[in-house]
């Protein structure tokens, strides 16, 4: 797995916030840095049903504020048209950057040529925009790696490694089944390779199989991360698959409402209320409070923690780059080509959680508290 010195630290935002100078054109034709502005940059965020967007949201805000921006935020509930309306609407109002994290990420390439029509610099949030060369920057987590986690996370509840990675002691066979995001995301491509690379040894040698033979992301796809649509489609590999009494012993799943929906459907089958009572092992993403709390009881066995508030310092720190006149710094100029392009990349690293590194990783750093594990509210 690649590794990057992550540059989104407190100090180094300190200085970039010192040196806010904003240098987009504003409606009126001045520059922000003419006008003694801050300047208005526009964040489009794909829905609010998602905890880490609202959570990618409010960071984002915040920070830009700090720095000395009017910001305009908005949530598209998770509807292509609405997104481009918003983005249309930021363009008109006088943005001077865009920070979009797209829910159709073919689905902007008017957006982004207005904005380059008028020199409006595009950031990439975390969701990279395809086929447009009007995408500046891309700021986001190590995706491949993040699928190399999930996967990883996934043998260790089997018992085939441990925890820090290593071999551990079970031999299987195991039984296995497949989830993916949705295939208009372009992040659930790169989870899926990571994820598939590294399990595919364990396929080869029989230590892991798949019984339903659904082993192409087309096939394990769940549109807009539907945590409804992941519950259905487990539903139906039960009943297609094991209701002859075969066991299922594990779940690769690449978001927490998938996992949840997974979660649902196994439980509603019969498998046992907790892992040691016979519940399959059921990896995640993000550290949403719910799964967190499910981890906590023993009921889902890993997630991934990409630190929105890294990934919100990274996304400023871009912005004040651009608003200066500057190049920001990227550490990945390779991965990431959205079809006409390879863009230019901050690729930060996320953690895997397991109830035996929850606290450290997620209390003690203030991401989320002991009442709201309690709860499962944020």
């Amino acid at each position: 797995m690649r590794r990057f010195t992550i540059a989104a630290t407190g100090a180094v935002l300190a200085l970039g916030l010192a040196a806010c100078a904003g240098g987009g054109a504003g409606s009126d034709g001045s520059t922000a840095e003419e006008s003694g502005e801050g300047g208005l940059i526009g964040v489009a965020m794909p829905t609010e049903t998602s905890e880490r967007w609202i959570a990618d949201g409010n960071a984002v805000k915040a920070g830009l504020e700090e720095a000395g921006y009017d910001v305009d935020l908005q949530y598209a509930a998770d509807d292509i048209p609405t997104q481009q309306q918003q983005i249309d609407q930021m363009i008109t109002k006088g943005a001077d950057l865009l920070i979009v994290a797209s829910i159709d990420g073919t689905a902007l390439s008017n957006q982004l040529q207005a904005a380059a029509d008028q020199g409006i610099p595009v950031i990439a949030y975390d969701r990279l925009i395809r086929d447009s060369e009007n995408v500046d920057f891309y700021v986001t987590f190590d995706n491949y790696a993040v699928g190399h986690q999930q996967a990883t996370s996934l043998l260790a509840g089997l018992g085939v490694l441990t925890e820090d990675g290593s071999d551990g002691d079970a031999t299987g066979p195991f039984n296995i089944e497949l989830f993916a995001g949705s295939l208009d995301d372009n992040n659930a491509h790169f989870f899926w390779q990571g994820a598939i690379d590294r399990l595919e040894p364990y396929i080869e040698d029989g230590t892991i199989s798949v019984p339903s033979g659904q082993t192409e992301i087309e096939q394990a796809a769940t549109l807009r991360w539907s945590q409804e649509t992941a519950q259905k489609r487990m539903e139906d590999l039960l009943t297609s698959t094991y209701s002859d009494g075969t066991e299922l012993h594990g779940v690769l799943s690449p978001y927490d409402g998938i996992s949840r929906g997974i979660i649902t459907a196994l439980q509603n089958d019969g498998s046992g209320p907790t892992i040691p009572e016979g519940l399959p092992v059921v990896t995640g993403q993000d550290a949403e409070i719910g799964s967190v709390k499910l981890i906590d009881e023993d009921v889902q066995y890993a997630t991934i923690f990409k630190d929105t508030r890294k990934l919100a310092d990274q996304a400023v720190i871009v912005a004040q780059a651009f608003l200066s006149g500057e190049e920001p710094e990227a550490n990945d100029t390779e991965s990431y080509d959205n079809g006409v392009k390879v863009v230019p990349s901050f690729l930060l690293v996320s953690d895997v959680v397991y109830k035996s590194n929850y606290y450290d990783l997620l209390l003690e750093t203030g991401y989320w508290t002991e009442a709201q594990v309690a709860s499962g509210q944020s």
